[in-house]
């Protein structure tokens, strides 16, 4: 036998590799620490899907009208139950359903704000993006007499080019400066909704009031078929951009060093804005859902974003949200948009006070 044949080859000690060619300890070790966030986010995906599941049961089969399960799916597939077949069809399952899509709009949109632009602050509700809609809307309604899809197209209308006003006032920065800009329009679009309101009827009044405070109450099955179809358009495009999403955590510039372009990170937050914009078009401008549920999904994930996670966290929030306004005091429905701003509210302040507003100081 030769020396060759005697010699065992250094990665068989090592590590790399065994004597028999299967993985070596070191090969393991870095393929276990590579699929633990995989399996983790998966993890987090199913149990927040679970609880999806069960609080759209509660929201669709509990309440001042309950169903059995077999009698809801027996409505469902076509049966009439008198009363009942009302309550299930008209009533409650629009309801839920329109607070699952509006959830899964502001829980991915304000996740792929907060973390492109790399600051918890940075969601559509505290840039301006929804008081934008809410301008746009609230001006159709009171000056325009206008109602429906009108205000609708508005609200779109103005969310996007509230975005574009902020980032041409911000300029090329993404950290503190754009926030500040967005608060500062927010404020100023606050003061002309505060105008107009003064400025409406007795009728208009309560449409705007119920408008700004964010509802799901008012659903209806063509604006759900509506919002589900913009769904299905954007949500694919959103996450075949996403896909660079964890290098542009690292910065602008790091994230151009690594091939990611400025133009791929500004169609992502364009799609973003339209998202939030669709959410809010059909049921207002859900106070804090958008803030809350990207951090909560994070955290979820052990600090590690997930769109996917971000997005059941938002409807969880709004399905959730819904059923404590309707049922929390007896004789009073409260709009889902209560609830959440005064969820959102405390954590905005432990956010400030704790001084987690951002990675890094720009």
């Amino acid at each position: 036998m030769s020396v060759l044949d005697r010699t065992v080859h250094p990665t068989t000690r090592t590590g790399r590799t065994g004597a028999t060619g299967s993985p070596g300890p070191t090969v393991t070790r870095v393929r276990r620490a590579r699929r633990a966030p995989i399996r983790r986010r998966r993890a987090v995906v199913a149990a927040l899907s679970l609880v999806l599941v069960l609080i759209f049961a509660a929201r669709v089969l509990l309440g001042d009208f309950t169903f059995t399960i077999p009698d809801f799916f027996r409505i469902l597939f076509g049966a009439e139950i008198p009363g009942a077949s009302y309550i299930l069809m008209e009533t409650k399952l629009p309801r839920a359903v329109l607070a699952v899509l509006v959830g899964l709009a502001f829980g991915v949109g304000g996740a792929i704000f907060q973390t492109t632009l790399r600051n918890p602050l940075a969601s559509p509700d505290i840039i301006g993006v929804s008081v934008g809609a809410s301008a746009a809307a609230v001006f159709t309604i009171v000056t325009l007499g206008l109602d429906g899809p009108a205000v609708s197209v508005a609200a779109v209308a103005g969310a996007i080019g509230i975005a574009v006003l902020v980032r041409m006032v911000a300029g090329p920065s993404t950290g503190y400066r754009l926030v500040l800009v967005g608060v500062g329009l927010a404020a100023a679009l606050q003061s002309v909704i505060q105008y107009l309101f003064t400025r409406a009827d007795e009728y208009d009044a309560q449409l705007v009031l119920r408008w700004l405070t964010g509802s799901v109450s008012g659903a209806a099955w063509p604006t759900i078929r509506l919002l589900a179809l913009l769904l299905l358009a954007l949500l694919p495009a959103m996450f075949w951009l996403s896909r660079s999403l964890r290098v542009t955590e690292l910065g602008e510039e790091t994230a151009r060093g690594l091939g990611v372009p400025r133009s791929r990170t500004d169609a992502l937050l364009l799609l973003a804005v339209v998202l939030t914009a669709c959410g809010v078009a059909a049921a207002g401008p859900v106070a804090f859902v958008a803030f809350l549920a990207g951090p909560i999904a994070r955290a979820l994930n052990g600090g590690r974003s997930t769109l996917v996670g971000a997005g059941l966290t938002g409807a969880i929030i709004v399905v959730g949200a819904d059923y404590i306004a309707d049922y929390l005091l007896a004789d009073i429905n409260f709009p889902v948009g209560v609830v959440t701003g005064a969820l959102g509210a405390p954590f905005l302040l432990w956010l400030l006070a704790s001084g987690r507003t951002g990675r890094r100081a720009e």
